[in-house]
């Protein structure tokens, strides 16, 4: 009975006789003959407790190419399963799982699955794995989750004997750099995608990190131009400048852009001081502020990032060398002794677009297969966050929708969330918690969480027209405040406590 009821199942037939494969019975070795395209299961486990409900575990590995390897893993709920997949993204270069967007997804009773991007070495921050295999650069640029996904569908239905009724995609970070390629090269993988803090413009990415580094160091001295210790301040004095700007005094700039915070304000008057800039360290400053250009014809190559980001600038300036340097070393020049201080910001971006780039980035405004096939997307960046510019993603919205050529084209199936006060994808001083995003929101319902906003809207068709985020100090919810749709704000109605996202409005 049970190989019949598998047969039945691949042969696309009959899915819904093909129930005898239930969770309890078919979790484990047998699933080794199970036939997938461009990959196979190498193992199959119960897993009960870790703060986790009791699941399947699939492991398995995805070659779509010769050259390819993508290690993944399939979660699969029991009795519990609402019949629905998440597929979840990785972070940095890293090839480690992100277990707790996975659990975030188990946890509402979806299947999910995670996969290592085809990068399995043991240092996350290790670019090497790229030298001498340009398949692997493609994987983890562009290909990998789609390479793990259609897998795990068949993995899921042989698993609960019937299909997935909808997918849905969920990252952020690197996360949201997969989102975008589900979204432009691959548009019938997914019903629906959640993306945050996209870096899909990679190669940009990495040439605004080696800007940030050579405008805060001089030649030859890997001491910063303005003290780390100094940054903290320059953020603080941002925040005195804009906080208001919103109507609001709490302690977040809503929108930076409509700060016209002036650097000149922290001038030392007299002697070099640790609340002051002193004339070379605000020279550092507005470089940094005005982002990468090549000198040559203006352009702006990537924007700088936002004021009130700076505290967070030492991570992605690099210690003795720029950030993601190897990068540069390994995908784009192909010389282990290649030095930043060569880099030509007209000639060498050239030529990272037309090699790297083209492996690796997600530029496309093109979304009309997805749009076409009644696919949602539903996109987050924190206005806080010192590591992707929150401009790109403003940037990239604003060239979707002018093709599309209307607002309510773009509403349709794209919809932008801005968040005050928030970091890298998660923490800040704003209300950041909803979804995934740093902490679980206290209520998961339609209007505080992105998954089940997403869902609601694939399902019924009611679009998200605000999320409650909640910001938690020590467990206990002490503000909430609504984000919404771009280029709507929230806006405080002008009566009731500015700690209740009930006080304001979306304008």
């Amino acid at each position: 009975m049970k190989r019949l009821a598998l047969a039945c199942l691949l042969a696309v037939g009959c899915r819904g006789r093909a129930t005898s494969l239930g969770a309890a019975s078919a979790c484990d070795a047998s699933l080794a003959g199970l036939r997938l395209s461009d990959a196979r299961v190498v193992a199959a486990e119960r897993v009960a407790g870790s703060g986790r409900p009791a699941y399947c575990r699939v492991r398995g590995v995805a070659t779509p190419t010769p050259g390819s390897l993508i290690n993944f893993e399939v979660w699969i709920p029991g009795a519990a399963w609402n019949g629905k997949l998440v597929a979840t993204g990785n972070g940095g270069y890293s090839p480690a799982l992100s277990t707790g967007d996975m659990t975030y997804a188990l946890r509402q009773g979806y299947a999910v699955v995670g996969g290592d991007t085809g990068h399995q070495t043991s240092d996350p921050n290790d670019l090497t794995f790229v030298a001498g295999h340009p398949e692997r650069m493609v994987d983890w640029g562009t290909r990998s989750i789609h390479a793990i996904t259609g897998p795990a569908k068949r993995i899921v239905a042989a698993v609960r004997g019937r299909a997935p009724s909808r997918a849905y995609y969920y990252g952020c970070s690197t996360g949201g750099h997969q989102a975008y390629a589900e979204l432009q090269r691959y548009p019938d993988d997914f019903d629906g995608v959640i993306a945050g803090a996209p870096g899909n413009d990679r190669v940009r990415l990495n040439v605004g990190f080696l800007w940030q580094y050579l405008s805060s160091h001089e030649p030859s001295d890997t001491t910063p131009i303005i003290p780390t210790s100094k940054l903290p301040m320059i953020t603080a004095a941002v925040v005195r400048a804009c906080d208001a700007r919103d109507g609001v005094t709490d302690g977040v700039v809503d929108d930076p852009r409509a700060c016209a915070f002036d650097p000149g304000t922290l001038a030392c008057r007299g002697v070099d001081a640790p609340d002051c800039l002193t004339e070379r360290q605000l020279a550092a400053l507005r470089r940094m502020y005005a982002g990468a250009r090549n000198p040559r014809t203006g352009e702006q190559l990537y924007p700088g990032w936002p004021a009130g980001t700076e505290s967070g600038w030492p991570a992605y300036w690099g210690r003795t060398e720029p950030a993601r340097v190897d990068f540069w070393r390994y995908w784009v020049f192909r010389d282990p002794s290649w030095s930043p201080r060569t880099f030509d910001f007209d000639r060498d971006v050239a030529r990272a677009d037309s090699t790297a780039g083209r492996a690796i980035d997600q530029t496309s405004a093109d979304l009309d297969a997805f749009a076409r096939r009644g696919g949602k997307a539903i996109v987050y960046h924190g206005w806080q966050d010192p590591v992707a510019s929150a401009y790109n993603t403003v940037a990239y919205y604003e060239r979707v929708r002018a093709r599309l050529g209307s607002q309510e084209k773009t509403d349709r199936f794209f919809r932008l969330f801005m968040v005050p006060g928030m970091g890298h994808c998660a923490g800040g001083t704003g209300a950041t918690s909803f979804g995934n995003a740093g902490a679980a929101p206290p209520v998961i319902d339609a209007d505080h969480d992105l998954l089940s906003a997403l869902d609601r809207w694939v399902e019924r068709g009611v679009a998200p027209d605000r999320i409650v985020a909640s910001r938690v100090t020590n467990g206990t919810v002490t503000r909430t405040r609504p984000l919404c749709p771009y280029p709507k704000r929230a806006t405080y109605a002008g009566r009731g406590s500015t700690d209740d996202a009930a006080s304001f409005v979306c304008r």
